[in-house]
């Protein structure tokens, strides 16, 4: 049923959760996972009022991103599913949630799998939420993952 599983990963231990729960999900079915990273650029992008640009920050979060990236995909090929990776930018005024729900469509994906950290309030009101976003603006199933 579900050939092509896209897991977005963050690195947090609720992203290893939904990492793991895609393997669970690709091993009854036989599917092929892609393994997400978006470097978020909102925090440097000077246009929309963040930091100054600094190539030495873009490289970092790059190779930040890179890392993790093989990391969970020696994981994931560990337990025998496939895994291929990508890692994207959000670029300008996009934001992490249309990176993910973009890529799902031109991979394209079956399902979506990530993991929410279940904020609510302020706190929910100040930091959004990329899974809830997700869920909104996916033509796909989502399988949200809690966090602790």
């Amino acid at each position: 049923m579900y050939k092509h599983i896209l897991v977005a990963i963050d690195g947090s231990a609720t992203s290893t959760k939904a990492v793991n729960e895609a393997i669970r999900l690709a091993q009854v079915h036989k599917s092929t996972l892609r393994l997400l990273h978006v470097v978020d650029t909102a925090m440097i992008d000077i246009d929309n009022g963040g930091m100054t640009y600094m190539p030495e920050v873009m490289d970092t979060l790059r190779q930040s991103g890179i890392k993790l990236l093989q990391q969970v995909q020696a994981h994931v090929e560990k337990s025998g599913v496939s895994a291929e990776t990508a890692l994207l930018e959000t670029a300008g005024v996009t934001r992490i949630a249309t990176e993910v729900v973009d890529d799902a469509k031109k991979w394209p994906a079956d399902l979506i799998v990530l993991g929410t950290h279940g904020r609510r309030g302020f706190a929910h009101l100040l930091l959004g939420s990329v899974a809830e976003d997700i869920v909104r603006m996916a033509s796909v199933p989502v399988l949200l993952i809690r966090g602790e």
